[in-house]
């Protein structure tokens, strides 16, 4: 069996990690990693010969030669490599989580640390038990900071990303009501997202802390914090301006001058976000100005909050992830929305609330009634609640329809959860 230190001194010979064997790189180490339905052990050779320099495997059948390397456990190898990688490397590493927002969030920071140092990001939302382990593997002499991405659908899981990735500066966004199901309930998720301010604490780390939630605020107290918020006595501080339909805010500088920054970001919900990622630009002493320019000229991309001008409509696109949180926040921001076109919402079910979702989406079907807005909804959760014609079992129902009804003039909001796929009736709009 290969240990840790003598798997990482092959590492070191790759051109990164690898677990598919669909995406190759020349030179990479391949993990034949293990599922429910699938064992990627067979796929060793196939790895090899199409350009991995070493296979990890965790079956004695498949380590054919001196490239396949045998380890008791291919997952448990993987994020001890990690683990050993990233503590050759003594640069501030952040972790990020929260219900809502810290895929966005990290955008943000990444954007802004990006403008003065080399900085490494998770890619995508490759934040958990085996991306966490990827990102950290992406490490090199090169960057000056690390920003993982943590997510979390139970009990225990921001622990044990902790304790492979060791940050040293920690960030919860909030803590909503996502991922319900696995929690249990909200209490499950508080605990559980919290677990980063322990590591922080128990580590000597500093926490970047929202001032404007007193939850964080209350399990953050007497640890070593940078705040944020719009009180001007937070170390950072900011406030939003209004009437615009992209979040425009300004924040206070070093030498007490406000800086002016308009976002391409959709929602006032944003700006804690925004003012996360210049609360850790301040701290870490990028100049305020490109603080500004960075977050001036960020672009959210994966159907996350994008503004998009179809032609015929103006449609704000949400639709990778949502929960009752999000739900509601994009709907009150949306209503708010100053706009000259009819508004029209197009909601998909929020998954993962088990025995919640049937509350969950009735309060959110009546908050649409309260606001007065015109809704089509997509998926079984809200088929149950829906009490009208409105509601449609799958997104390809609703395209057929708007492709029928061919919507023009319209302002609209797609929000859903990502398995609903609500992003694929934009061509019909």
């Amino acid at each position: 069996m290969v240990p840790t230190d003598a798997l990482h001194e092959r590492f070191l010979q790759c051109a990164g990690a690898c677990t598919d064997t669909r995406s190759i790189a020349a030179g990479c180490m391949f993990f034949a990693l293990k599922g429910p339905n699938f064992n990627a052990n067979g796929f060793a050779q196939e790895a090899l010969a199409k350009g991995a320099r070493f296979a990890v495997v965790d079956e004695p059948a498949f380590a054919t030669d001196e490239r396949c390397l045998l380890v008791h456990d291919v997952l448990a190898a993987l994020q001890a490599l990690a683990r050993h990688h990233r503590r050759t490397f003594s640069i501030p590493v952040i972790g990020i989580t929260g219900s809502n927002g810290k895929t966005t969030t990290k955008e943000l920071i990444h954007a802004v640390l990006g403008t003065t140092h080399s900085t490494l990001a998770t890619s995508g939302n490759l934040n958990n038990h085996i991306g966490v382990p990827l990102t950290l593997l992406r490490l090199s002499a090169l960057h000056r900071f690390a920003i993982i991405e943590m997510g979390a659908n139970k009990p225990g899981d921001i622990a044990e990303l902790c304790a492979l990735a060791e940050p040293t500066f920690g960030l919860i966004t909030n803590i909503g009501k996502a991922h319900l199901e696995g929690f249990g309930g909200f209490e499950g998720v508080l605990r559980t997202k919290t677990e980063l301010y322990q590591h922080i604490a128990a580590h000597g780390g500093t926490l970047f802390v929202n001032a404007d939630d007193p939850v964080l605020q209350q399990y953050a107290a007497g640890m070593a914090t940078h705040t944020y918020g719009t009180d001007a006595t937070s170390s950072t501080s900011g406030r939003l301006i209004p009437d615009s339909s992209f979040l425009a805010f300004a924040f206070t500088a070093h030498d007490g001058r406000e800086h002016m920054v308009r976002t391409k970001l959709i929602g006032a919900y944003n700006l804690p976000n925004a003012l996360a990622a210049v609360a850790i630009g301040q701290h870490f002493g990028v100049p305020d100005d490109r603080i500004a320019a960075a977050l001036s000229e960020y672009e959210p991309g994966n159907n996350r909050s994008q503004s998009i001008d179809t032609g015929r409509n103006q449609v704000i696109l949400d639709a990778y992830n949502a929960n009752p949180t999000s739900m509601a926040a994009a709907l009150e921001n949306f209503a708010a929305l100053k706009s000259n076109r009819p508004k029209l919402v197009v909601l998909g079910d929020m998954l993962e609330l088990g025995a919640h979702a049937p509350t969950e989406h009735q309060a959110i079907i009546e908050l649409v009634e309260r606001l007065g807005l015109e809704a089509r909804f997509v998926g079984p959760f809200f088929s149950r609640e829906v009490r009208s014609n409105a509601c449609y079992a799958t997104a390809d129902d609703l395209r057929n329809v708007f492709e029928r009804e061919k919507p023009s003039g319209r302002c609209i909001l797609i929000k859903g959860s990502r398995g609903i796929k609500l992003e694929t009736i934009l061509p019909a709009l």
